[in-house]
């Protein structure tokens, strides 16, 4: 496995160099910005990401202030306790898109949100103590305990409200599957707990944010790349 240092200076010789990578890197939110986000924000990052699977990301972004209006601004105690005929009215709605399954996803959602706000003081809290070096786990509870959050969903949610977490694009696996730390889109346990803790030596040795490592070996890897040891 290369060194933070090495998959650095490759991803800014591709990016116009150290500033011009720099400019792509996201930068988390801190947990004190996490534990202050209204339970609303997540549970409409949640929705957004549900209804952009599958779907035009542009079409979705542009729509969105009808989604807030149409879902009540995603009071997690409203949508909770909506009838499910009440909620159905959605699929008429001209505004959003009018597809059932994925909007019958927020009243699940906000039971989730609401049944973690009671154990852990509010979802944002919740979402701020989990400690990065087993970030994989929480995307693990968002994949159990939530409605279609499972895959890159959860992932992408966190990434949406700011929680420091690595994403897997497929620029990122195939880093991944070149460092020889997997060999394809990590699903199991094993592969899901070698990639977190390559992740974690890279956090260790750099000081960077999940965020960043991931960003800079997406950045790092394209149609020319091939592993130095491959080439021998």
């Amino acid at each position: 496995m290369e060194s933070f240092d090495v998959i650095y200076a490759r991803a800014a010789e591709r990016k116009g160099g150290p500033e011009g990578l720099e400019a792509l890197l996201p930068k988390p939110k801190t947990p004190e910005e996490l534990a202050a986000l209204p339970d609303d924000r997540y549970l409409s990052a949640m929705t957004k990401r549900i209804f952009q699977a599958g779907f035009v990301w542009k079409v979705v972004e542009n729509k969105w202030p009808d989604f807030e209006r149409a879902f009540w601004g995603f009071d997690p105690h409203r949508l909770a306790h909506m009838p499910e005929e009440e909620l159905h009215e959605l699929t008429s709605d001209p505004g959003i898109i009018r597809n059932w399954p994925k909007i019958k996803t927020a009243h699940a959602n906000a039971r989730f949100v609401l049944d973690v706000a009671a154990e852990h003081g509010s979802f944002g809290k919740f979402v701020a103590d989990w400690p990065l070096e087993d970030i994989t786990g929480l995307w693990d509870v968002l994949k159990k305990r939530g409605s279609r959050l499972g895959g890159s969903s959860g992932p992408m949610v966190l990434r949406m409200v700011g929680k420091d977490t690595f994403v897997f694009s497929d620029d990122v696996v195939m880093a991944l599957v070149a460092q020889g730390i997997v060999d394809g889109r990590p699903t199991s346990k094993t592969a899901l707990k070698a990639a977190q803790d390559a992740f974690n030596g890279w956090r260790a040795e750099s000081g960077r944010h999940l965020c960043e490592i991931s960003r800079a070996l997406s950045c790092s890897v394209g149609e020319n790349y091939r592993h130095p040891v491959e080439e021998m």
